[in-house]
């Protein structure tokens, strides 16, 4: 891990896994969460509007995006010796059963202070038509002693 800091430039583009949204995971997320809103579960209540929204039928929980991005940049970071600090999206469009979504990142910027090393990435999700489902930024530290930065 020596030295991926260094290798690391502006620009530097990261791809995570595509995850194919289906009515089981979005039902298997409710589970898990204990979210059970019917923004989730019941097509009847997602027909009506929701102020100057309507959605048509259920949507993925957008906990489950965050997530995918979450598990993109860990994915990445950690093999370089960098650990994962901030994440900031914003939801820009529904995601359905039957969307494959992906995540995407790009290094912005690479700063060193006196405490430690520094990368600003930009976040993207889109989904198989390229629409673009949240974006946002990321912060990710490289510490000097990365063990102790995970309480190892």
């Amino acid at each position: 891990m020596t030295g991926a800091y260094e290798e690391i430039r502006a620009g530097d583009a990261i791809e995570g896994s595509a995850f194919a949204v289906t009515r089981e995971t979005i039902r298997e997320f409710c589970d898990a969460s204990l979210d059970y809103n019917p923004l989730h579960l019941d097509d009847e209540y997602m027909k009506e509007s929701f102020g100057k929204t309507q959605f048509g039928g259920i949507i993925m929980h957008g906990m489950t995006s965050f997530g995918l991005i979450t598990r993109m940049l860990t994915d990445w970071l950690y093999q370089r010796g960098g650990v994962h600090r901030r994440l900031e999206t914003r939801w820009r469009a529904p995601v359905r059963p039957g969307d494959t979504i992906r995540p995407r990142a790009r290094v912005v910027h690479k700063k060193t202070t006196h405490k430690s090393r520094w990368l600003l990435l930009e976040i993207e999700l889109r989904n198989q038509r390229e629409d673009l489902i949240a974006s946002g930024e990321a912060m990710a530290e490289f510490p000097q002693d990365l063990a102790a930065a995970v309480g190892g």
